[in-house]
């Protein structure tokens, strides 16, 4: 480690900051680089993680805080860093140019391009020397600046092929007819690789993959399929009782990197807690399986003790390691559990079957005496007929134990934390919360979703109203890309549905419209991922594949669709018909790639619903009825809340004809352009739902 500071040293970005003093001369992505490169004819070595990344720490301690390696990338290259939360714009790029050449792709990424920002060499990690078949860091730089001195006319001509191929895989392919057996497309592939014995899909590394099961969720209700539902159920109880789950102090990790979810990478994401809570947030309306409605709470809480700033925003990130070692903060001895828990350990040991040695087993881990991962081995019947307690004491002395092994892990030393805010992953926490909040009738979730989108609304705007990406240290920058506004705008349609105050409904428009004018394809269709005037990169890429986040083309849809619901105003949905002829071809080869896109699909193809209710918020009468609608899965719906407001009769004029039937609480549903009698009890409620949705 360097005692003068990189040019990194003035950046806000914390992965940035992590990097200010090493002996590399890194720059962050600015032109002053860029011209550097040109002047001194050198390549860029361009280096992108993110903060809570365990291998960019690896790959820093290894070969970036070395002065040896640091002194011959500082004579052969420009090297810059970027953090991938905050530039998600360029990551997405250069992941794809790794992708394309080596069939895979992660963090740390590695490109090493020309200072015209085109690539010809990429990868992930590297380690200092090379081993067991992968070039070490020092070998890599000597043969990058052998081959930039004698074969650059070579590298040259290879970066320009790169360039094109990546502009040529980004041009839209012909659309074509999409009907509704791609469900059933979708279905069968995701059957295929669902793992039977443990849920998720796929072997190790697994990931949850929330909108895989939301999808599903919906395909059950669609064809009454039991078993995309039983998918659903495996899935949800093998996380909650795996490593993967904090079963002291909730929330969930970023992956599990074995079959069983046992071995987590610890890293814990915001966008996960959001996208996890709302799926079993849904299972819970679905099922009525009060673990699924305890799970989403946990998640919560989580967020709300830990991952909360003063001013209601929420951070990021943190980080898998501490103490220089992943998951230190996580792991248990038995000595340890014995010595806390007192005659009650015995339970928790059986329960999460922690052993003198370890439960598990990574060679790429060492945790000495700590090394049990706390994940439910024995279930809580068994252990009440071995211990003759009742089910309700072994929970209540669960609850107890967790308490305890809570206060004794809080005084460790604490993984880091990334305090950025970013628009994209709040606004998901926010429909969370919101959504969280109608179903469980939770008021502190709905004040909490408030806060939240009052600080983006108020904080992470220009006096302009330009959306911004990023808020740290009371700096607000970055311009906002799709994933921001699409998840903006239905993070402001849940708030709605569940404050019913019109203020949210005349945002969601505002961003909508303004996300259409800077965004939008004019010639193909679809929006890009950035906007009209955001810095020009080698290519103006448009997301459509629904990754660990989904794309903001994929939700885009669904809040379309949402929108002219409820205006009334079709061009809205002439707008998600769009985006889904541009995504048809990708989306009819591979459904499963895009399974939020089919969650938008099922909306689209209905039955959906639209549902007005005339009466005032507070009254006894309209909560009864907004509870029976929230207590029931019926996802297909927009609600809107008619108390004779004139704003929101400007929104949706076509409630301006619907009242109260005998000055009561009165619920108006229409489906498939169809509109039912209105009905104004709870029971007759429950027999129109019964009807149009079979729900009940």
């Amino acid at each position: 480690m360097s005692n003068t500071p990189n040019h990194l040293f003035k950046e806000n970005s914390p992965y940035l900051q992590q990097h200010a003093f090493n002996p590399v001369d890194w720059y962050p992505w600015v032109e002053e680089a860029f011209t550097k490169a040109r002047s001194e004819s050198k390549p860029i070595f361009l280096s992108i993680g993110y903060s809570t990344c365990h291998w960019c720490h690896v790959m820093e301690k290894e070969s970036f805080e070395d002065n040896n390696i640091a002194e011959m990338m500082n004579e052969v290259f420009i090297s810059i860093k970027v953090d991938r939360e905050e530039r998600p714009d360029i990551d997405q790029i250069y992941l794809a140019v790794c992708q394309m050449l080596t069939g895979s792709g992660g963090w740390p990424l590695t490109i090493i391009m020309t200072a015209d920002k085109k690539p010809f060499f990429a990868g992930t990690y590297f380690p200092k020397e090379s081993r067991t078949g992968k070039i070490g860091m020092s070998q890599l730089i000597s043969r990058i600046r052998e081959l930039w001195n004698s074969k650059r006319e070579e590298i040259l001509k290879s970066a320009e092929d790169i360039s094109r191929s990546l502009t040529q895989a980004a041009t839209p392919r012909i659309a074509i007819e999409i009907d509704e057996s791609i469900f059933e497309k979708a279905f069968d592939e995701l059957k295929r690789n669902f793992d039977s014995e443990y849920g998720g899909f796929g072997t190790a590394p697994k990931f949850p993959t929330a909108h895989h099961l939301t999808f599903l969720l919906r395909y059950w209700k669609r064809k009454e399929n039991d078993e995309a539902l039983n998918m659903v159920k495996k899935t949800l109880f093998e996380m909650r009782k795996g490593g993967i789950y904090d079963q002291v102090g909730f929330g969930f990790h970023r992956y599990s990197t074995d079959r069983e979810w046992i071995v987590p990478h610890f890293e814990k994401m915001l966008y996960d807690q959001a996208l996890l809570s709302i799926i079993y947030t849904e299972a819970y309306q679905a099922t009525k399986n009060k673990l699924y409605k305890t799970t989403a709470e946990e998640i919560i809480s989580y967020v709300l003790r830990d991952m909360t700033s003063v001013d209601g925003g929420f951070y990021c990130a943190e980080d898998a390691d501490s103490e220089g070692k992943e998951g230190k903060f996580y792991v248990w001895s038995e000595h340890e559990i014995k010595s806390i828990l007192g005659a009650d350990s015995e339970i928790i040991i059986k329960m999460f079957g922690v052993k003198s040695s370890e439960n598990w087993s990574d060679n790429n881990h060492n945790y000495s005496s700590y090394s049990n991962i706390l994940h439910f081995k024995n279930g809580l019947k068994e252990l009440s007929d071995e211990s003759g307690l009742s089910l309700v004491e072994i929970c209540d002395k669960i609850n107890s134990a967790r308490e305890l092994l809570f206060a004794c892990r809080d005084r460790r030393i604490h993984p880091f934390k990334d305090d950025k805010i970013l628009t994209d992953w709040n606004s998901l926490m926010i429909s969370a919360l919101s959504r969280a909040s109608s179903v469980f009738e939770n008021r502190a979730y709905m004040l909490s979703a408030e806060k939240a989108m009052n600080f983006i609304l108020e904080k992470m705007r220009t006096s302009q109203g330009k959306l911004l990406h990023r808020y740290r240290n009371g700096d607000s920058g970055l311009n906002a890309n799709i994933d921001d506004y699409a998840f903006l705008i239905a993070a402001l349609l849940d708030l709605y549905e569940v404050t019913f105050k019109t203020v949210y409904l005349k945002n969601a428009i505002v961003m909508n419209d303004a996300l259409i004018k800077h965004f939008w394809d004019e010639k193909d269709g679809g929006f890009f991922f950035t906007s009209d005037d955001a810095e020009a990169l080698i290519i103006r890429s448009k997301e459509i594949y629904d990754g660990a986040i989904p794309s903001g083309n994929s939700a885009s849809i669904l809040n379309l669709i949402r929108l002219a619901r409820i205006t009334g105003n079709f061009e809205y949905e002439n707008k998600a018909y769009k985006i889904i002829n541009v995504i048809s071809k990708n989306l009819s080869s591979t459904p499963s790639s895009y399974t939020q896109a089919l969650t938008a699909l099922d909306f689209v193809y209905g039955p959906s619903y639209e549902i007005v209710i005339c009466g005032e918020r507070e009254k006894d009468d309209t909560k009864e009825m907004l509870k029976t609608l929230n207590e029931n899965y019926i996802p297909n719906k927009v609600v809107v809340l008619n108390s004779e407001d004139d704003e929101l009769k400007i929104i949706s004029p076509f409630i301006k004809c619907q009242k109260q039937v005998q000055n009561k609480a009165t619920v108006y549903v229409c489906t498939n352009l169809s509109c039912k009698a209105p009905v104004n009890s709870k029971s007759d409620l429950e027999k129109l739902l019964t009807q149009v949705t079979k729900i009940l």
